[in-house]
């Protein structure tokens, strides 16, 4: 269940959400002469699984866990006149429990799962808009899997993978820039996100914001994680990415000269395509597709790469225009020096663990309701491990 720590840190931010944020806003509503969106916009969202392992273990367990992030948008041209200049905050409250302790997956299968409960500040960005808004830069603390390897198709799913390529998630002194921990970043922009456009980044290697250990890294000791991406935008969208460490990083395997872990450099790149197969977005009734590949050295991880496609379902019950079924499949390939590492300790690894993902969800007022069910084979990599089965229910309720 919940510890009383991360319930009591959803009522604080739900408290701020609810009171400070609303009256902001309302000082800003537009008259009849200005647009009608306001100067300050707010929302939050708190969102509670119930979700564990229903089949093929020996240990069969389910973990309560909510998430909860309240964010604040400003126009801040319409505030200040600061031509083309907008501003982000958000902040998270993480609490409950950590499911994949039962199942034992390398990957896991909850995209609000964290490793420690409690309050962060999760973004705080100023973008500014340059070259008659044909450029942008971005600089503060930021989430690189917002704008970097994502795919609007799979965001109903969740199992991490389908958020971004565990090649990838898997990097970094404790993870690159990503959901819950971002770090101190500059992202340039050149182009439309809606047409062509490519955009670079360099970001704190060592993720940490305010309410981690140790708080926002401002050393760079760690050196910088450089990104890069261009797409096009069409009637499928297609992007390719590629990723650099500055940095070496511990080697899985390899040994330096003096006994300890040799140091290799993380790198990789990705590809990704997503588009309309069926139906019209003027009515809500879609049939949206996704694929994405990612590769990496597979020298600093347990994963050489991997891929997730899948279908998405818009408006599926007829008079329900926010019902959504959403099937998708992941694997994430094993690299040639974790399987090395195992079979040095009598373990059998498979060549990847993967999984299969069928969710549906539909709205009743500002609340979701999400039934999801997932298949994991290999769990854990294990070449002789049966598959296991996961249930869950997620709820979301949503505030603005």
């Amino acid at each position: 269940m919940m510890p009383v720590s991360g319930l009591s840190s959803a009522v604080v931010v739900v408290l701020i959400a609810s009171f400070a944020v609303p009256t902001l806003a309302r000082s800003q509503t537009p008259s009849a002469t200005t647009p009608a969106q306001p100067v300050w916009q707010w929302a939050a969202t708190y969102t509670a699984d119930v979700i564990g392992v229903v089949d093929g273990a020996e240990a069969r367990a389910g973990r309560v866990l909510d998430n909860l992030e309240v964010s604040l948008d400003g126009d801040l041209e319409r505030q200040f006149g600061w031509t083309g200049t907008r501003v982000h905050l958000s902040l998270l409250g993480n609490g409950g429990g950590e499911p994949n302790a039962v199942a034992g997956t390398l990957q896991g299968y909850d995209n609000i799962e964290v490793a420690a409960q409690g309050v962060r500040l999760y973004e705080a960005w100023v973008d500014v808009a340059l070259a008659d808004r044909r450029a942008s830069v971005l600089a503060g603390l930021y989430d690189v899997n917002s704008e970097f390897y994502a795919t609007g198709a799979s965001d109903l799913l969740l199992a991490p993978p389908f958020g971004i390529g565990s090649e990838l998630a898997a990097t970094g002194p404790n993870g690159p820039a990503i959901f819950p921990s971002t770090s101190l970043a500059v992202r340039v922009r050149i182009g439309d996100p809606d047409a062509l456009y490519g955009q670079v980044a360099a970001v704190n290697a060592r993720a940490g914001t305010i309410g981690d250990a140790g708080g926002v890294d401002t050393t760079l000791d760690a050196g910088i994680l450089y990104l890069a991406e261009a797409g096009w935008s069409g009637p499928v969208r297609v992007a390719a990415g590629v990723w650099r460490y500055g940095e070496g990083q511990d080697d899985i395997r390899a040994v330096a000269p003096l006994g300890g872990p040799a140091l290799s450099t993380a790198q990789g790149g990705y590809l990704l395509a997503e588009g309309l197969l069926a139906g019209s977005p003027d009515d809500g009734r879609t049939l949206r597709a996704f694929v994405r590949l990612g590769l990496s050295d597979g020298d600093t991880t347990a994963f050489r790469g991997g891929w997730q496609a899948g279908l998405r379902w818009d408006a599926v019950l007829p008079g329900r225009p926010d019902s959504a079924v959403s099937l998708g499949f992941h694997q994430g390939w094993l690299s040639d020096k974790a399987r090395a590492n195992a079979r040095d300790a009598d373990m059998a690894l498979a060549p990847a663990e993967g999984g299969v993902e069928l969710t549906y969800a539909d709205s009743l007022g500002p609340f979701t309701v999400q039934p999801d069910l997932q298949w994991i084979y290999h769990p854990g990599g294990e070449r002789d491990r049966a598959p296991i089965l996961i249930a869950g229910l997620r709820i979301l309720w949503t505030l603005r």
